[in-house]
């Protein structure tokens, strides 16, 4: 099977515990990986709200620097994508694509420069905020009745001049509908589950993913348990089904994609990291779902987003 996931935090967890890409026992390796017929990883660079947002640049860059150096290291197996035509050399190579993004757009150090040597280094997308606020906007855990911020909208013109995608995951709701409104182009939420099925602010509203149905975007499935169900700790793979089912019930057949949140978050049952997402699709196709329908959830929609928008 095909497989693309537009956010992991294995990149800052192979930083924090000193791991190569290569083979560890996070949720993501590049030997598991190869199981896949073809996979693309979108890496994220996380950053907390609790480091200093004159700091955060430099974090963001440091990781950067290390997923360039493992994809180097790992040549043979992995492919740095960046470039237009990027993702066809991956494929046809039979590597791994590794996509650069960011989330928590504090790591532009409120300093809107910062977004060329980001450009520079391969970002694709950026989490606009993590969970409180930056200098962008307001955050999905914050009771602030704000949203983008004179900054933010700076920023977000010139994300969009330099094809860096904006990423509404983690932003609150005041935060959305500026987004929404202020995009010439289409808006993304890497790793959001639908608010209908499970109550959480850090799940979509149908209107949000109608809005972003209508812009052309992606919504990634999160596999993270807290935001399957209210009961956290019995999650299993049928609760993603369930918020996919809801979503390609709005008429997100070209918009559901998959953001397992690995290495960022705990998984529910049936998930132990990216040698499990086989199993998920299978599922899938048990619930009778037609074979094509799941091809695109899993990897064509995420693909042709990027290639479509002239990003990859």
């Amino acid at each position: 099977m095909k497989y693309f996931d537009l956010h992991c935090d294995t990149i800052v967890e192979c930083a924090k515990q000193q791991k190569g890409l290569r083979a560890n026992d996070l949720h993501i390796d590049i030997e598991r990986g190869k199981t896949l017929e073809q996979y693309v990883q979108c890496f994220a660079v996380f950053i907390q709200d609790t480091i200093p947002e004159e700091e955060a640049f430099l974090f963001f860059e440091q990781k950067a620097l290390l997923l360039r150096q493992e994809c180097k290291k790992n040549k043979k197996n992995i492919r740095l994508c960046h470039e237009a035509g990027d993702l066809a050399k991956a494929r046809k190579s039979g590597k791994m694509g590794a996509v650069l993004t960011i989330e928590n757009g504090s790591a532009l150090s409120g300093n809107l420069e910062n977004l060329d040597r980001m450009a520079k280094l391969g970002v694709k997308m950026i989490t606009l905020t993590w969970n409180g606020d930056n200098k962008i906007g307001t955050g999905a855990a914050t009771d602030t009745k704000k949203g983008i911020t004179p900054f933010g909208i700076l920023a977000l013109k010139k994300m969009e001049r330099l094809g860096i995608v904006a990423d509404i995951s983690h932003a609150s709701d005041y935060l959305f509908e500026d987004v929404a409104a202020l995009s010439q182009k289409p808006i993304v939420a890497s790793h959001s589950n639908s608010r209908k099925v499970f109550q959480h602010r850090r799940n979509l509203t149908d209107e949000q993913f109608e809005v972003i149905c209508r812009k052309k975007g992606l919504v990634g499935l999160n596999f993270y348990k807290e935001f399957l169900r209210s009961e956290a700790d019995e999650a299993d793979m049928e609760d993603i089904l369930r918020h996919a089912e809801h979503f390609l019930s709005l008429g997100g057949e070209d918009v559901v994609a998959m953001g397992s949140d690995f290495d960022g978050a705990d998984m529910p049952k049936g998930i132990k990291g990216i040698e499990s997402v086989g199993e998920l699709y299978n599922l899938f196709l048990q619930k009778n779902y037609k074979e094509s329908l799941v091809r695109k959830i899993f990897f064509e929609n995420a693909e042709s987003f990027f290639i479509r928008n002239n990003l990859l």
